[in-house]
């Protein structure tokens, strides 16, 4: 007679990790020498990835940091 375990191996499902996201001040204060005005430049060349929170053009600019990391670390390289 074969044993029949009681307990089996939970299968876990984690959701993806969602992207840190930077508000254009955070990004200027995260690299020396980066000002919030280069930050929105590269945003409006679609250089970085980013969202807009808020209604219309005035909303919130949310920048990756992923992103905007792997940007300056390919462009200072």
């Amino acid at each position: 007679m074969i044993p029949i375990e009681d307990e089996c191996p939970a299968i876990t499902m984690s959701k993806p990790a969602l992207p840190e996201m930077l508000t254009i001040k955070e990004c200027a204060a995260l690299v020396s020498g980066l000002t919030e005005h280069t930050v929105r430049m590269l945003v409006k060349q679609g250089k970085v990835k980013y969202i807009r929170c808020g209604e219309g053009a005035r909303g919130k600019i949310l920048v990756s940091k992923d992103s905007l990391l792997k940007y300056l670390g390919a462009v200072c390289a």
